[in-house]
Parts: structure tokens; sequence; C-alpha cells
């Protein structure tokens, strides 16, 4: 990987009516100021054209002439008419003081002072105005003073509702907490959506933040920490981050102070292993999971936000193996181990439940990656000496057999979604970086393409956009990568112009 001169510059420009393009998300507010209120209910059915971000003060959801539009809350409506740019549109006051927005309308079906109620149908989807194509522009303000709007996917987020979604009454569930990548380099979102970055050195730990939500990178801060530590990173019931740091025999952890906020020093977690990773129970708890010589051990918070139990045994598992962990559709966790000459997988039985016996996955190999399609079906890669192999559920507890699909042989391996939905998967060894994307949501992948010089470590994680973006270490230090568009991506870079932790 050779570092870059390509500067983040990011000229999206989003048509209503695209249902498959990359936005780029102003930051949200701090989550201290937010306050969720009511449930909310599903605007309208259709998929997310335009996010929020800086030019534009709105979500787009796109579908047909007609569709029904839904009051995303009990209110007052105070605006009902035209206007040049927008058609269409209306406002309802919401008890809280927000006010929500709707544009581009072809009917509405509510008038000045009429009261109405959350899932409440207001109007039909049009294309009046300024308008590329038939969609909803939905608008989120703060009160009636505020010059620019709140993101609305997070203020229908807080309330329960997830874009896309089903129009209805009531919420929908939250949405599942899936695993982060665990490693030598890992990267999770803040609760503001700015990504932070840790990477192991043989100094200790180093750590690296956004600035902003999918901006620019702060320099590189030293946090002690154990040298050369398998890293592992979770959030939180309440938004904290907490990280993990195993190597040999320490093994360490830190959390935020607040969401978005500064860390705690470092505590004893454990003592020592050769992997780990962590994932977030339905119920909010953390469950850490450790790899060593007699097999795996796990860990997990008693309550929310609270206490750690004791190490306890898991029945056995690969001794001394890579460890990822995925969530099930319906919530549970499941946990793939492997070594040299072993593939084990271990689930809960149920969201929160106790764990099933380990089980046989496959033979062995050299590292793992774990992610879900878009319909929540799992999807496992693993590396080898002939390549990369992937094996994926086909229905609740079903899997595929293994088929091969190419690849770099004995690679470290990490995957991400896409904006879209579809899985992609990043593979490094010593003289290669390739990647391997679905053509399609839920639908077969591509041929393995190049994308970098070799390496020593990987991790994929997602923008508050949606937008990818890689972290890879070699013996000169840590680079990343990041996707300037649906499917493009710049050169291998520094963060910040330093290079960071060498592994």
């Amino acid at each position: 990987m050779l570092p870059g001169s390509s500067r983040r510059a990011l000229a999206l420009v989003l048509t209503a009516a695209a249902a498959l393009l990359l936005p780029a998300l102003v930051p949200a507010a701090p989550a201290a100021a937010r306050t969720a209120g009511a449930a909310a209910a599903c605007p309208a059915a259709g998929m997310v054209s335009q996010h929020y971000h800086r030019g534009h003060n709105g979500v787009d959801i796109a579908n047909s002439v007609g569709t029904p539009i839904h009051a995303v809350g009990d209110g007052e409506v105070t605006i009902s008419g035209y206007e040049a740019g927008y058609g269409q549109w209306i406002r309802v006051l919401h008890p809280d003081g927000r006010i929500s927005e709707y544009g581009h309308m072809t009917r509405r079906d509510v008038s000045v002072g009429d009261r109405v109620v959350a899932g409440q149908q207001i109007a039909l989807m049009g294309s009046e105005g300024n308008s590329t194509g038939p969609h909803l522009h939905l608008r989120i303000w703060g009160d009636q003073s505020a010059s620019w709007g709140i993101d609305p996917e997070i203020h229908l987020a807080e309330r329960g509702v997830v874009l896309p979604c089903t129009p209805g009454t009531g919420p929908r569930p939250q949405p599942l907490v899936h695993p982060a990548e665990s490693g030598r380099v890992v990267s999770a979102r803040s609760a503001d959506g700015r990504l932070e970055v840790f990477a192991a050195g043989a100094d200790g730990i180093h750590h690296a933040w956004q600035q902003e939500a999918n901006g620019n990178w702060s320099a590189w801060e030293p946090l002690g920490g154990p040298g050369n530590a398998e890293l592992a990173i979770a959030p939180n019931a309440d938004g904290r981050l907490e990280l993990f740091a195993l190597s040999g025999n320490t093994f360490q952890h830190r959390w935020q102070l607040a969401p978005s906020g500064g860390w705690s020093n470092w505590e004893g977690f454990g003592e020592g292993g050769r992997d780990i990773a962590a994932g977030v129970n339905a119920d909010g708890r953390i469950e850490v999971y450790a790899s060593g010589p007699v097999g795996l051990f796990h860990r997990y918070q008693a309550a929310p936000n609270g206490g750690w139990s004791n190490w306890e045994p898991t029945g056995g598992g690969p001794a001394d193996s890579r460890v990822e962990m995925e969530k099930s559709p319906d919530g549970r966790l499941e946990v793939f181990a492997l070594n040299g000459s072993t593939f084990q997988h271990q689930y809960q039985s149920a969201p929160n439940g106790a764990w099933s016996p380990w089980e046989t996955f496959g033979g062995g190999g050299h590292d793992l990656t774990v992610d879900h399609n878009a319909d929540g079906r799992l999807e496992v890669f693993a590396s080898g000496p002939v390549g990369v192999f992937h094996r994926y559920q086909t229905g609740p507890a079903d899997w595929s057999g293994w088929e091969p699909t190419g690849g770099p042989a004995d690679s470290q391996l990490t995957s991400e979604r896409t904006p879209d939905g579809r899985v992609e998967v990043f593979a490094m060894n010593g003289s290669t970086a390739m990647h391997s994307w679905q053509t399609a949501a839920n639908a077969p992948f591509s041929d393995w393409a190049p994308f970098g010089t070799g390496g020593t470590e990987v991790t994929a994680a997602a923008n508050a956009d949606g937008r990818i973006e890689i972290f890879g270490t070699n013996h000169t230090g840590t680079y990343h990568k990041w996707q300037t568009g649906f499917a493009t991506w710049s050169e291998w870079t520094w963060l910040n112009g330093a290079p960071g932790p060498a592994r």
C-alpha cells in the first residue's frame, strides 16, 4: 500500500429518484442534546434516494406517484399549500416543538388547523416543484426558529423507525447492532457518527478519529495498553464505545466516559489469550469471547452499561483460534472460530439466551470474516493456502456448502456492506490486496479485483453516510482508503498525513 496524494473531496450530486447513490451526512447533533420523545410512524414506503447532508436539508424517499404519505407523529397542521420550488407541501407542529415537513406531493389530504396522529395519511407522493422524479422530501426542524433541519433518519431511528420502512401507526423494532470486525486494527462509529480507529503497535495502542462525521482525521494519539494486541470494539447500550485489547498474558479494556466523549484509563479485563471478538446482545449487553490454548471463554455485562460477569468456559472451541462474531436476523449472536485445522461455530438458542454446543463448520484456515446479507442471512468467508472460500445461510438454521471464490492465498480478511445492502469482502496478504462484491443485494459475488499492494492487517467500517472506509497496516504504518462514489475509491494514504503505528 503506497500513501497517495488524494484528498477527500466528495462532490455527490444525488437526484431524488436515484435510489442507489452515496450520501454525505452532516454531523448529527450531540447525543446529549437529543431526546427520543414519543414513538414515530413510517412516513412512506420506498427507497432512500438522497440522505441528509450539507447541501440537502432533509431525506428523500423515492417511490411511484400516488404512494401514500403519513404523518411521522401526532401534531397540528400549520401549513398546507403550494410553493414554486417545493410543489404541494405540508408542515406539522408536534407536541415536543419539533416540526415535520413534507414536500413535492401530488395531493394534500389535510388542511391548516387539522389535528393528525402518527401514521395518518396526509398526502400522496408526487414530483411537483424542483424534482427529478416522484419522491417525498421529508424535513425535521428542531423548533420554529431553526434555520437548518435535523437529520430525519436519526430523528426517526430514535423513535423506533428505520428507513426504508413499512407505513403503519406503530414503531418498528430497533435496528440490530452488528459486531465490528476484530483484529490488530479496528474501527467503529461514535454516537455522533464519527469513525474512530484503533491500531496496535509494539508500543501499545494508537487512536485517531474523524473530526466530524464523514470528515477529516485527527492526528494519531498514543494510548498505551498492551503491545501488539488483538483488539475488539463494541458500543454500550447508551452509545459509549468500549475497547478491548488482548496480548499474550495481558487483557485490558477502556471505554468512553460519555457518548462520543473522552476515554477512561486502561483497566484489567482478564489474563491473556490469542484472539477476541465482541458483540452486543439483543438487550444491549456487550458480550466478549476470547480464545486461548484450551478453547474459548466468554464474559458479558450483567446489565446494559453495567458490570461484568466472571469469565466462563464455552464448552470447547478451537484452541488459539481467530474469532469473529455476527448477529442473526432475530437478534441472536453467533460466534465463529478458526485455527489451522479446525473451524467451529456456536450460537445463542434465543436472543440474550444460552449458547449451543460448538458445532463443526469446516476445515482449518488462516483468517475469517463474517457479515450479513440485506435479508439478514449470515455470510462467512475464510482464507487458506488456495484462496478464499465462503459459506452462507440458506435459511434460519441451514447453511450452503463451502464454495471457492478465488482471491489471495492465506490472506487477512474483512468485510462491510455498501449503502444498498451488498456485502463487499476485502483480502490482503503480504504481496497483494483484492476485493469482491455482490453484484446485487443478496446476489452472487463478482470476480476478485485488485485493491492495492500487500500488508499485514485490514479492517473495514462504514461512514455515517454509508461509504466504506478501509484501514490497512504494514511494516511502515497504517493507511486508509475510502469510497469516493458508489463504486469508486481513493488511493491508499496516511491518516492525516502521518504513518501511525506499524505492524
